[in-house]
C-alpha cells in the first residue's frame, strides 16, 4: 500500500486499480553472471492478474552503479510479469533525489529508464496524530523524509500512532525501512521513543517490535551454543526454536543448553 500511496502522491503518477499488494521476490536471477537484487519489489493485483509492478530502491547517496543496476530490475520485472513496471526510489535528501531523478538512457532512438523519485521537498511533515491515523501510510513517507530534522521526535510520535493502525506484518516492514534509511542519530531517537515506558505514547506495535527483535537474537544465540556443543538439532526442533516469541523461555532454554548434551536437555517442548 505504501509503493501505490507514494505513486499516487507528488510523483502524481497513474496508478491503475488494484484489490491487493503484494510484496514480491526483489531478486533478479534471470540475468547471468551477475545478480541483481532490489531493496524490494511489490505488485498490485486486481481480479488475480497483476496490473502494477513497482520496484523500490532507498537511495542514500549518489551511486553510479545504480544507474546501470535500475533499467536491468525494469527489464527483467517486465520480462517476468507482463505488466507495466515502475521504478520508485526514497531518497532521504533532496539532492540525491534530483540525482536520482534524471533518465537512463541506454540506447537510441528512445530507450530510457526514467526513475519517480521522491525525496523531502515532495513529503509534507506530519506530526498530527489524527492525521497519521487516517493515513499511516504517509506518516511512514514523513518519517522517511523528514526523519533527519533537528528535532524528529513529534514526526516519530506520528509514526509510531500511524505504526499502530495498520496489521503488524506492514508495520514492521516500514519500521525496518525508516530503520535503513535514517542516520545513527536519529535512529537512536527513534529507537528510544520505541522503548522508553515513560513516555506519554506507548506504542504496542513498538513494544512488540523490540519483544520479537530480542526474542530472534536469543533464538538465534541459542542454536549457536547448540552447535558448539554439538547437539543434534532436527528441523522441527530449529522451527520450534526459531518460531519462539516468548524471551523468559528462550532465556531458560539458553541457559539449559549451557550444558546440555541432547536437544531433550532442553526441556519437555523438545521430547517427540
Amino acid at each position: 500500500m505504501l509503493a501505490a500511496e507514494l505513486l499516487g502522491g507528488p510523483p502524481k503518477v497513474t496508478v491503475p486499480e488494484f484489490d491487493e499488494a503484494r510484496a514480491s521476490p526483489g531478486e533478479f536471477t534471470d540475468v547471468s553472471p551477475t545478480e541483481y537484487r532490489a531493496d524490494a519489489v511489490v505488485t498490485l493485483r486486481r481480479r488475480d492478474a497483476t496490473v502494477l509492478a513497482v520496484v523500490v530502491e532507498v537511495q542514500l547517496k549518489a551511486d553510479v552503479r545504480k544507474r546501470l543496476s535500475w533499467p536491468v530490475y525494469v527489464a527483467t520485472l517486465y520480462a517476468r510479469l507482463n505488466c507495466p513496471v515502475v521504478l520508485l526510489v526514497l531518497c532521504p535528501t533532496q539532492t540525491v533525489a534530483r540525482w536520482s531523478s534524471k533518465p537512463i538512457r541506454i540506447g537510441p532512438p528512445a530507450s530510457v529508464v526514467t526513475p519517480v523519485t521522491v525525496g523531502p521537498d515532495q513529503v509534507p511533515v506530519v506530526t498530527d496524530l489524527a492525521t497519521a491515523r487516517r493515513n499511516p501510510e504517509l506518516a511512514v513517507l514523513s518519517a522517511l523524509a523528514h526523519g533527519r530534522e533537528p528535532d524528529p521526535q513529534p514526526v516519530f510520535e506520528a509514526l509510531l500512532t500511524g505504526l499502530d493502525v495498520i496489521d503488524h506484518e506492514h508495520a514492521k516492514m516500514y519500521t525496518d525501512l525508516v530503520f535503513a534509511v535514517l542516520p545513527a542519530a536519529a535512529r537512536n531517537c527513534l529507537e528510544a521513543l520505541m522503548t522508553t515506558t515513560s513516555y506519554r505514547y506507548q506504542s504496542d506495535f513498538a513494544l512488540r517490535y523490540f519483544r520479537e527483535g530480542k526474542a530472534e537474537g536469543e533464538a538465534t544465540a541459542l542454536l549457536l551454543v547448540l552447535e558448539a556443543r554439538n547437539v543434534a538439532v532436527s528441523d522441527e526442533d530449529r522451527a520450534l526454536i526459531a518460531e519462539c516469541t516468548d524471551e523468559a523461555q528462550l532465556v531458560t532454554w539458553l541457559q539449559r543448553a549451557i550444558t546440555a548434551e541432547k536437544i531433550q536437555d532442553l526441556g519437555d517442548e523438545f521430547v517427540h
